[in-house]
């Protein structure tokens, strides 16, 4: 694949590192990746995509800005409160990056709607906020075979997970069933970032070959002691997504 000169000045940095590349960046550049949820995880980590060059997003979202908002959703300013979440979004990384493909659909994803959209795409970046829409995104993935990289944010603690179907454990294995959703979440916007980060870097990982992703163990942060430890997990045998394959 040819690059412009531009393509090269922009993302030097990054095809300097050992065993990225011109090969390493004409993978991001054939990419499509879906970014499900724009919100808090969401925003940060299409910024990111965006930066690093990945050739396609799809940006999912139902929800439209609000002020709440704007402490870890920096995709929003306070121009756009009451705007469609995807609207704002996709507008801001085409003018950040216009060698990006956008690609925007204000919906929320459910098991009648995800299969398609899945199928679309290498790769799924988890940017959202109930157990019920990662159950339906989850299972598309394993299905489908396509890498799911979940995140979660509480406070000043996080998760991360990265879902290989056939190589790890999926998300089902580690939460079989929905825990009570609590509303309003807590959250500072720099843990959602430093997370969103993460998912961005596995997904760069994956897409180009450079390092090896998180595989079958879960990342968990806690802000308050600045601490980072890994759990092992296993795939499920009872798992009714994955059934331990």
């Amino acid at each position: 694949m040819k690059f412009l000169p531009a393509a090269f000045e922009r993302y030097s940095r990054q095809m300097i590192i050992e065993g990225f590349g011109i090969e390493g960046q004409s993978r991001l550049r054939r990419a499509r990746v879906l970014v499900a949820g724009v919100g808090g995880l969401g925003c940060p980590a299409a910024l990111y995509l965006a930066a690093a060059g990945v050739g396609k997003l799809l940006l999912v979202d139902r929800e439209n800005v609000e002020k709440t908002n704007l402490n870890r959703q920096i995709l929003y300013w306070e121009e756009d409160l009451g705007r469609s979440k995807v609207e704002a979004a996709g507008e801001k990384i085409r003018r950040f990056n216009s060698q990006v493909e956008v690609e925007t659909l204000k919906m929320e994803l459910t098991f009648e709607n995800v299969y398609p959209l899945v199928e679309e795409v290498d790769l799924v970046v988890d940017g959202l906020d109930n157990f019920e829409a990662r159950f339906a995104v989850n299972r598309a993935c394993v299905e489908a075979g396509k890498p799911f990289i979940h995140a979660a944010v509480h406070g000043l603690q996080g998760e991360l997970l990265t879902v290989i179907p056939g190589k790890t454990p999926c998300y089902q294995c580690y939460v079989a069933t929905a825990p009570p959703e609590r509303r309003p979440l807590p959250v500072l916007g720099a843990t959602s970032g430093m997370l969103a980060c993460l998912e961005v870097m596995e997904a760069v990982k994956i897409l180009t070959g450079v390092g090896e992703p998180l595989l079958g163990k879960l990342l968990i942060f806690d802000g308050y002691q600045m601490e980072f430890r890994l759990v092992e997990l296993k795939k499920l045998e009872t798992c009714e997504v994955c059934r331990g394959k």
